[in-house]
Parts: structure tokens; C-alpha cells; sequence
């Protein structure tokens, strides 16, 4: 598929997708013309990589937990340094926080829709 359509599909910016293939996030074969073409697969990656960057991971650390992403799902990782993994469960703990938080603001919400929909007739 041409990048216009994987825009579409993934609600993501033609520019934006060009950035995650020029950082190693995804990637493209190109046509003759030049144009890139997209394995469908592309879809999910896309949607994977967005997943991770709303977790607030960091663009070099999505590159390197990619491929454990992959199915089959044998994780593999002959680069992994002492730093890598520190970084990672820094950015775990930090996302536990949040679901943490979420979690605290839905249910706060949710108490108050039951109060206020008790009031009404």
C-alpha cells in the first residue's frame, strides 16, 4: 500500500510516517517511481509504535523493543546493556504510575456520574 493509505488506516500523519520510517520504525520497499510501498503489516506496526510513543517511550527505545513485539515472540537481545534495561524499568514503573492514575481519575469520574445521575428525575 502507498503511504496515503497506511495514513489512513493508522490515523497518522503522512509526515509522521515518514519520521518513523526514517528512524527504523517501520519500513518501506519503493516502486519504480519512487513511491513507497507499504506491506500490510505496516498497520499494526504503525499502531504499535503510536501505542509505545503515547506510553511515552522515546523513539530509540521503541527501535529497540520492536522486534520482541514480532510474533513469533522469542525475545532476543544481544545488545541489551545494564543502561537499555535501567531505561526500561524506568519507563515500566513510570507507565505503572499511570495506569495507577488513570485508573484513580476513572473511577472518580464514574463515582461522579452516579451522583449526579441519582439526582436526576
Amino acid at each position: 500500500m502507498r503511504i496515503g493509505e497506511l495514513a489512513e488506516r493508522t490515523d497518522t500523519s503522512r509526515r509522521l510516517l515518514r519520521y518513523y520510517e526514517e528512524r527504523g520504525l517501520i519500513v518501506s520497499t519503493r516502486s519504480a517511481n519512487g513511491y513507497r510501498d507499504y506491506d500490510a503489516a505496516m498497520v499494526d506496526r504503525v499502531l504499535q509504535v503510536r501505542g509505545l510513543l503515547d506510553a511515552g517511550l522515546p523513539t530509540r527505545i521503541i527501535k529497540q523493543v520492536l522486534p520482541c513485539l514480532d510474533k513469533p515472540r522469542s525475545i532476543h537481545f544481544p545488545d541489551a546493556t545494564p543502561e537499555m534495561l535501567a531505561t526500561l524499568e524506568r519507563e515500566r514503573d513510570r507507565m505503572t504510575e499511570r495506569v495507577r492514575c488513570l485508573t484513580r481519575n476513572r473511577d472518580a469520574i464514574s463515582d461522579y456520574l452516579d451522583a449526579v445521575r441519582s439526582y436526576v428525575p
